[in-house]
């Protein structure tokens, strides 16, 4: 399996795990604020301070964007381009959020697919600061109560990630059992979130979110992404029994690469290692849902 060599150790617990409960709702992003300060309102409208979030289209303007990049210092193993800033409105194909906190304040990190106003498709890290809602749109939110995500320096790959942390639950309305996860670097994406079912008596469960990037991809279809350096968002994601109980990773996504290739589909169990991280929330499904 490809592998990437990362600055620093690897730490021993390869999936960072906290188990919350959750609930999965809907809401509407309003139009002239920051992006992060429209999500912050609707999960706490909803009694959440955070979770993950999907997004089907909408749009952004001002926006503000930055994609993956090879390191100039060696830093790390590969890095950010500079800020890309596009005139007039934005328009959203898809993207995947994750809402939590950085240096004590709400904060985001979320990767997208879009189209701008001159009719570019391109795609990568929409930047909190200077991301606009443009217009109302609808999102699907999964909030989570007991747990949350941080960002936090990861002496592994030496950038601060989110990863989730235990916070006390505020018993606000919850539907379902969860589980905030980060994947860490090395390891495949699907086979990861498989082993991790397995270990905790998981044979159904929905993916919600999912923001992060992997070495390179290979796709169902044959088709695949060479340069190695991608940011990525998850279209869908769940978990089920195949053939025999063993358990499958269906993960149908979106990415861009440090070249500017855009890439969608279906992911190959086995052969997609995570690069840096991978944050998202697994929503525990029981029989019948």
């Amino acid at each position: 399996m490809r592998r990437i060599e990362q600055p620093g150790p690897p730490a021993p617990e390869r999936i960072q795990w906290v188990e919350a409960r959750g609930r999965a709702f809907a809401f509407t992003l309003q139009a002239g604020l920051p992006l992060l300060e429209a999500a912050r309102r609707g999960f706490a409208a909803a009694g959440f301070a955070g979770g993950a979030l999907n997004m089907r289209g909408g749009a952004l303007g001002p926006f503000a964007y930055v994609m993956p990049a090879l390191s100039k210092t060696g830093a790390n193993a590969a890095f950010y381009s500079d800020t890309f800033r596009p005139d007039g409105v934005t328009r959203l194909k898809m993207g995947a959020m994750t809402l939590g906190t950085r240096d004590g304040a709400p904060f985001y990190h979320c990767h997208a697919l879009w189209s701008e106003a001159s009719g570019r498709l391109n795609g990568g890290h929409m930047l909190p600061e200077e991301t606009i809602v443009a217009e109302p749109f609808e999102v699907e939110a999964f909030g989570i109560d007991g747990a949350m995500f941080a960002a936090e320096l990861d002496p592994e790959t030496n950038f601060k990630l989110f990863g989730p942390v235990s916070i006390a639950a505020t018993g606000t309305k919850t539907s379902s059992r969860a589980f905030a996860l980060r994947l860490r670097p090395n390891q495949d994406f699907a086979g990861a979130l498989e082993g991790f079912c397995r270990q905790h008596g998981i044979f159904r469960a929905k993916i919600h979110g999912g923001v992060g990037s992997t070495i390179g991809a290979q796709f169902t279809d044959g088709s695949s992404t060479v340069p190695f350096a991608t940011e990525l968002a998850i279209r869908s994601g769940n978990i089920t029994q195949g053939e025999g109980g063993a358990l499958q990773a269906e993960l149908d996504i979106a990415l861009v690469d440090y070249l500017g290739g855009l890439a969608e589909g279906r992911l190959v169990r086995g052969d997609n290692p995570v690069l840096m991280t991978m944050e998202l929330v697994l929503e525990v499904l029981e029989a019948g849902e």
